[in-house]
């Protein structure tokens, strides 16, 4: 039995139309020869009925402050919606099919409402499924914890859900179907001659998740990598272009360049005589809070790092109770050239740089690894960054 998990987003189910590509793909893989198992989100984005954030602005237009629990039971509803009107859109072509929501296909998880993290997966009813000749048709971003409560494990956890059940299952692949067809070497909403990545390595779409790319969450990536398991990014009106992602080594120095905007600039002047304890403390009570940094830079005078504006309010809340001095600065964007190949390649930081400079951007901080790196400008400078960069390595079609 080969198994493949296939996997739809909210894009590719939010109309009649689209759902019957989906269940197209689902057909194919049937006469393929492989077994599927769909993992799905709910249908469309924000302003349809059934999209995540339309349920959630739901709630909150009654009263705003919905508790983690609560909010965890209104945002599992939209998956199942889509889990059963995909079973009846397979119905209709003569494909049977059940749907499971995260606590019957025994997705276990801690109870870290929002965020939840999974702890083990009891494949039962999904093989019992499969064995009656049925395609299971699993709810993506949900769970259930060892006390019964529903979780979620937050913004494209639907990814998660599809690694995390080709583990247990042992798949032979993951599908990933959006509107999007694979990994580009840039926003083509910015980079006109934005190039189509036909391959990349698990650790290049990991860090591209991470920086920016929304094609694939980046802990699904890293699920996948460790049981070696490729992956096939699709979008799902067009299966002619693809990535797929898996073990190996990229030839060029760099394969694609992203940015991610909407970060706050901060910078904390600590104590002198007491650096440790008025300064660096702050990572660990910023940790405690689920608060995640970047670009840290600490000096004798001065700890600097970002983090995304959309914590900002919990953030300096969190400054201010604890008697820090800071500053902060909005309308920063990161920007990232990622690419296994520069992995102990010369000069690639100095193109970086050169591209930067000779369009007059001021690099705010640096960071470097062994597959990126990062530099932090002016959001206003966040085209024209990423323009000069996608030239500088000769990226584009043309």
């Amino acid at each position: 039995m080969k198994i493949v998990i296939q996997k739809f987003g909210g894009t590719s189910l939010q109309n009649a139309e689209i759902r019957d590509k989906a269940a197209e793909h689902i057909s194919s893989a049937i006469k393929e020869g492989f077994t599927p198992v769909v993992v799905v989100s709910a249908m469309g984005r924000i302003g349809d009925p059934y999209a995540t954030d339309t349920l959630l602005q739901t709630a909150a237009s009654i009263f705003e402050n919905i508790s983690p629990r609560e909010k965890d039971q209104i945002m599992s509803c939209g998956e199942l919606i889509s889990a059963v009107v995909m079973v009846q859109t397979l119905k209709q072509k003569n494909i049977a099919a059940v749907a499971l929501n995260g606590m019957q296909a025994g997705i276990i998880t801690d109870e870290n409402y929002n965020q939840a993290n999974i702890q083990k997966v009891i494949p039962d009813n999904i093989l019992n499924a499969i064995k009656n000749s049925k395609v299971p048709i699993v709810t993506g971003f949900q769970g259930i914890s060892e006390h019964g409560e529903i979780t979620t494990f937050g913004r494209g956890g639907s990814d998660t859900t599809a690694s995390i059940l080709a583990a247990a299952l042992k798949a032979d692949h993951i599908e990933i179907y959006s509107d999007v067809e694979g990994l580009l070497t840039a926003d083509p909403n910015q980079i006109l001659d934005a190039r189509h990545i036909p391959k990349a390595s698990y650790i290049e779409a990991v860090e591209m998740a991470n920086k920016g790319a929304n094609v694939i969450h980046p802990k699904a990536v890293q699920i996948a990598s460790q049981y070696k398991i490729p992956i096939k990014l699709f979008s799902t009106s067009n299966i002619k272009r693809s990535t797929d992602i898996f073990e190996m080594k990229n030839n060029r120095p760099v394969t694609g360049i992203t940015s991610k905007t909407d970060i706050i600039y901060t910078r904390i002047f600590p104590n002198k005589q007491s650096i440790h304890k008025t300064g660096l403390n702050i990572f660990q009570t910023l940790a405690l809070q689920n608060i995640s940094v970047d670009f840290i830079d600490i000096t004798p005078d001065l700890i600097s790092f970002i983090i995304d504006e959309e914590m900002e309010n919990k953030f300096i809340e969190i400054l201010k109770e604890n008697n820090y001095k800071f500053k902060t600065e909005k309308d920063f964007s990161k920007i990232s050239v990622i690419g296994s190949g520069m992995t102990g390649m010369p000069g690639v930081m100095a193109k970086v740089v050169k591209a930067l400079s000779s369009k007059d951007i001021m690099i705010y901080e640096c960071t470097d690894s062994y597959t990126t790196i990062s530099c932090l400008v002016k959001s206003l400078d966040e085209n024209k960054a990423i323009m000069a960069l996608h030239k500088e390595f000769e990226l584009g079609n043309n």
